[in-house]
């Protein structure tokens, strides 16, 4: 069964979330949700979730899995909040790992924040499946622009993550800790080998020379057009093309709240003494 599938952009940080059902009153996923986050003040809102829970009640839709494509470093996930709102289990790849392994040093965790994803609800492997209701979806493991991307596949329909972005935009940077360009190309070619009609689901889009917003293309538009990965592109071209230009990229804006908690499943650090949360800024390390 294809999935009925509605996007909500934030354009505070260009992302894509979505909600994923077989139709009104039936169980749903959310993917890759936003919780708005002012760094100048330090923050957090629910304006970007308080959308996606308006429509899930007004669609009378149960909500059954909270997923991440991978922990994100342009934005904060509001799955917590969402899973409080309207329940459902937060899941992510079991490779989140390798991600908290290298990223708990870095803003020295408390001695007992553990390395195994037991944060997350639900670890996926590659190849595993879920279910939404009627609907099936396979859990594709394509690292490359971090080691704990996936991908997941219903009929027809594919969130990418930030494997791919837009044809006119191109691919995700590989110069995080982790990441690899060669990797990348592999995941890539993997799901540019499914079927030519496939629906492929963005979590970003950048749109240049002021085109309108886009989230969705199909592997033969991403074959034929993508500027960095098309078919005429051989993996030792892109590998040159993708390392050049990661030289060139600042570190996002929002990387260290975000890295900070969505490896801890989006959840905020508990209260010190005086009531107050914080977050940690480890400079000259980033």
């Amino acid at each position: 069964m294809k999935p009925v599938i509605q996007a909500f952009h934030d354009p505070a940080t260009s992302t894509l979330s979505y909600v994923v059902y077989a139709a009104p009153g039936s169980p749903c996923a959310i993917i890759d949700s936003v919780l708005d986050y002012d760094p100048h003040a330090g923050r957090t809102a629910t304006h970007s979730a308080d959308r996606i829970i308006a429509f899930v009640r007004e669609q009378q839709l149960e909500v059954q899995w909270l997923l991440e494509t991978h922990a994100h470093a342009d934005h904060v996930s509001a799955a917590p909040y969402l899973r409080a709102q309207l329940g459902g289990r937060i899941a992510i790849g079991e490779h989140i790992r390798a991600v908290q392994k290298i990223f708990a040093p870095v803003f020295n965790f408390e001695p007992g924040f553990r390395l195994d994803g037991s944060q997350f609800d639900r670890l996926f492997r590659d190849g595993d499946t879920l279910r939404v209701g009627e609907l099936e979806a396979t859990v594709m493991h394509v690292p490359g622009h971090t080691p704990a991307d996936v991908a997941y596949a219903f009929d027809g329909a594919v969130f990418v993550g930030d494997t791919l972005f837009m044809p006119d935009v191109g691919t995700a940077r590989c110069d995080f800790p982790g990441g690899d360009a060669h990797t990348l190309y592999a995941s890539i070619r993997r799901l540019l080998s499914l079927t030519g009609d496939t629906q492929l689901f963005m979590c970003h889009d950048y749109p240049p020379n002021g085109r309108e917003l886009r989230w969705q293309t199909t592997v033969d538009e991403q074959r034929a057009a993508n500027i960095h990965v098309r078919d005429t592109v051989a993996e030792l071209d892109f590998v040159a093309m993708r390392t050049t230009r990661d030289t060139t990229l600042g570190m996002p804006t929002l990387i260290i709240p975000s890295v900070q908690l969505n490896i801890r499943a989006g959840v905020l650090p508990e209260p010190e003494a005086n009531g107050i949360r914080y977050l940690k800024i480890p400079l000259n390390v980033l």
